[in-house]
């Protein structure tokens, strides 16, 4: 741990990654709060998607989505889930694996109040995951749930956050001639992290 420096250093997993996310809003170009969500399903074989990571909190990951999707069926089958974070402009990546639960209260609220109008109404009209007929179908249920919910609609049920609290987290930067620098970050019983460098 005594090489743990630069980039890499501090005692708190969650203020680096924070801080690694904050750099990489000056520098990459779209989306750098976007994960490549990894979950299993029934019969073991992964599912990976890109979704948007909301909060990094002082112990977890935030994320939203449609609890009807694929993604969110394989949560609550399992409460597990992994995801990498990429930075190509930084040359860096985050990887997380964990245990998932529910945000479904005022946080959850008051993200989905924080959206534009048409990304609420966007939720409620949108079965995820689910076979559409055509895109002129879905365009329909936009302009029905508009009629219906108006310009403040509230919280779908079946649309809210999951929170990854991590048992591994892994923070990884690009070396030259492929000698890059992984530092993982394992929680122990009594809620401590241990830190150990890993070779590239």
């Amino acid at each position: 741990m005594s090489d743990r420096s630069g980039i890499f250093e501090g005692d708190d997993p969650f203020v680096i990654a924070r801080r690694w996310l904050a750099e990489a809003e000056q520098s990459e170009p779209n989306d750098p709060n976007a994960i490549a969500l990894a979950t299993v399903d029934p019969e073991g074989l992964p599912n990976v998607r890109m979704v948007l990571l909301k909060d990094i909190e002082d112990a977890a990951f935030v994320f939203y989505t449609n609890y009807g999707s694929a993604k969110a069926q394989e949560i609550e089958a399992n409460g597990m889930a992994g995801f990498v974070m990429h930075w190509k402009s930084l040359r860096r990546q985050i990887r997380v694996r964990g245990t998932v639960t529910r945000e479904e209260g005022e946080q959850a609220d008051a993200y989905y109040r924080s959206r534009s109008l048409k990304s609420r109404l966007g939720a409620w009209a949108s079965h995820q995951s689910q076979p559409l007929s055509s895109r002129t179908r879905l365009m329909a249920e936009v302009a029905r749930i508009t009629a219906e919910k108006g310009t403040d609609p509230e919280r779908p049920p079946f649309w809210g956050g999951y929170r990854i609290a991590p048992v591994q987290i892994e923070f990884w930067a690009d070396g030259a001639f492929r000698l890059h620098d992984r530092f993982l970050w394992q929680l122990q019983s009594d809620n401590t992290w241990q830190v150990q460098r890993l070779s590239p």
